[in-house]
């Protein structure tokens, strides 16, 4: 199967100024993902993960390298990518349904097509009889799956994800990944999302991406040979904590290369 998602020798440089030097944040970051797969992108603090995901977004343009969508060069925003961020970005003063609807209205849809379609995914994030509430009447899960319809709204082929549930308390994280794993099932979306969760990472993903310490390149890519479709269970299965722990293995070289630690250091 061709690959959807093509990240080809990434790397990025922050420049340096009279106080700074240059700052090398990803290196040679290559890896691709395929129509309808979910891929998660983990690494230490630092290593670059958010700004590779800004990259993909068209957001930050890398100093090498590219991005490519169905085998085209992609430069600078796509209409086929819709992009969820760790914090909500809902505008205040517009209701549920008028923030869904917002990027269609940004493409010149009508309001009432725009509204139309906003309240099919709405519905589908499970917020039907909320499409007339303001974003501060709403918990903190309630506002992502608001920002989760909003993305979802201007029907993306591929949705990146940086750290969408951070915020989030346990439990509610918990549900919010189930209902992830269920929109992912029913859209057929190919998913690049970000995240510092070991275990959230595998148990939403097909393949994990971990990226080294700083600068960013990938260490490894690990395929989740877990059965779909997954409930919350299979987070207590002995497969999935050996996966958790193969992957904490590496972050934990990664991290302790982040601090310099020598040799011999407890």
């Amino acid at each position: 199967m061709a690959d959807k998602l093509a990240i080809e020798k990434v790397s990025h440089v922050f420049a340096g100024d009279n106080r700074r030097a240059p700052l090398r944040v990803l290196d040679d970051v290559s890896f691709s993902a395929r129509a309808g797969e979910f891929v998660s992108i983990i690494g230490a603090s630092g290593s670059g993960k958010t700004t590779l995901l800004r990259v993909i977004a068209g957001l930050q343009a890398p100093t090498s390298g590219g991005v490519s969508i169905d085998g085209e060069a992609a430069a600078g925003p796509h209409r086929k990518l819709g992009v969820v961020f760790q914090r909500d970005s809902l505008w205040p003063w517009r209701t549920v349904s008028g923030n869904a609807a917002y990027g269609l209205e940004m493409r010149g849809v009508a309001k009432r097509d725009a509204a139309a379609r906003a309240m099919k995914y709405i519905e589908m994030v499970g917020l039907g009889g909320f499409a007339d509430y303001y974003p501060h009447q709403l918990s903190g899960g309630m506002r992502q799956r608001v920002n989760l319809a909003r993305a979802l709204t201007i029907e993306p082929d591929i949705l990146l994800m940086d750290e969408p549930f951070a915020a989030l308390d346990a439990q509610t994280r918990e549900v919010m990944q189930l209902e992830l794993t269920k929109i992912w099932r029913e859209t057929g979306k190919t998913i690049v999302f970000v995240t510092h969760q070991i275990d959230e990472a595998v148990y939403l993903s097909d393949r994990v991406i971990t990226l080294s310490a700083r600068p960013g390149a990938v260490r490894a890519e690990t395929a989740i040979d877990l059965p779909r479709p997954r409930d919350l269970r299979v987070k207590r299965t002995e497969a999935f904590q050996n996966y958790v722990g193969l992957l904490w293995d590496m972050i934990e070289t990664e991290v302790m290369k982040g601090f310099r630690v020598p040799a011999g250091v407890d």
